[in-house]
């Protein structure tokens, strides 16, 4: 199903352009209808963890991308750290969680656990993708020998979500739960060193805007949907952020809009964010990759800045479209969110 305008987003523009931009008229999106009907996302609560446990999440579909978490939490069993494996897909439709002892945290205990989680399941994964640089080889490892393609990834939103939820409800119930631990993994973002890379001449924005749409169009009945955007992806929308909240996003405007879209679509895509100090709008990608889009003057600076409060106050949900102008329906379209620190 295709994307058609029906009419205009109001306080669709911040009408914001960087590099590039002169004589560009003020940008409207049309919001989409009749697309079908996203799933709606059920929390689920927990209060302890067995050694494993599994569960479905009702009114889910499964997907054949699944996400993978290996690490120690925020608590101490024996006097040691608990390790977790938790596994899902990129829907939640179910949730696997499994202790390994701390002697166990290897990459053969999770290829087990994998394949056991494999063998449960009607619907069997192309594609795990794992979030965490500390662990990547002993991943990387535990999945070179089982039929899956392993991908580095912040882009693991169901996942990410989970582990909220467990930081938040489960791990502080725990005996031996340890409020300083789970502090000690969040770092302030003025230690980032990393160089952001410069998208090459041909797949760079001609023109950029700053834009926003309705929270309303991402959930059940609304008008966006992974079967109406074509190239991109959604991720999962929290059920508890306001219904009449706008998601902050950005427009690029290029007339490679397709080959943009389709190299986008190769890419691991998990974030924007504009980077205030250093006055740059940047793409995050797989692990730790990043990408300059565009630079940033005093007035789009400002923008910029209501950008990152936007994404702040819905959690760090936000959106990038690709389109050629702003009267075209996109070539790609990704709902994303930018996963916070100390998970």
């Amino acid at each position: 199903m295709t994307m058609r305008r029906v009419g205009t987003i109001a306080a669709c523009c911040l009408a914001a352009l960087l590099e590039g931009a002169s004589g560009f008229a003020p940008l409207h999106l049309g919001s989409l209808k009749n697309a079908g009907h996203n799933v709606a996302v059920h929390m689920s609560s927990e209060s302890v963890v067995p050694a494993s446990t599994k569960e479905l999440i009702e009114g889910r579909e499964p997907t054949e991308e699944w996400e993978l978490d290996c690490y120690s939490r925020p608590v101490m069993v024996n006097g040691k750290k608990l390790w977790e494996v938790l596994l899902t897909d990129s829907s939640g439709s179910f949730r696997v969680c499994e202790t390994l002892p701390s002697n166990k945290v290897n990459s053969r205990e999770l290829r087990r656990v994998v394949e056991e989680a494999m063998e449960d399941s009607d619907a069997k994964p192309s594609t795990i993708r794992f979030f965490r640089g500390a662990m990547f080889n002993m991943i990387n490892i535990a999945l070179s020998e089982v039929d899956v393609v392993a991908r580095p990834s912040r882009c693991t939103f169901a996942l990410a979500q989970w582990l909220e939820e467990r930081n938040r409800d489960v791990y502080p119930k725990m005996d031996g739960y340890r409020a300083t631990m789970a502090a000690g993994t969040r770092g302030p973002s003025f230690l980032d060193v990393r160089t952001p890379v410069k998208l090459p001449d041909a797949l760079r924005g001609e023109k950029y805007a700053f834009v926003s749409l309705p929270l309303a169009e991402f959930r059940e009945g609304g008008g966006v949907t992974n079967e109406n955007i074509g190239v991109g992806r959604i991720c999962p929308v929290d059920p508890e952020l306001p219904a009449d909240a706008f998601v902050q996003g950005v427009v690029i405007l290029t007339s490679r809009a397709n080959a943009l879209a389709s190299w986008l679509a190769g890419t691991e895509v998990s974030d924007f964010k504009c980077d205030l100090r250093k006055r740059m709008l940047v793409m995050e990608t797989d692990i730790d990759n990043q990408y300059l889009m565009a630079k940033l003057n005093d007035v789009q600076r400002a923008e910029g800045t209501a950008f990152e409060e936007g994404k702040d106050a819905l959690n760090g949900l936000h959106f990038v479209s690709v389109q050629t102008d702003e009267d075209d329906d996109p070539a790609g379209f990704w709902l994303l969110r930018e996963i916070p620190e100390g998970l």
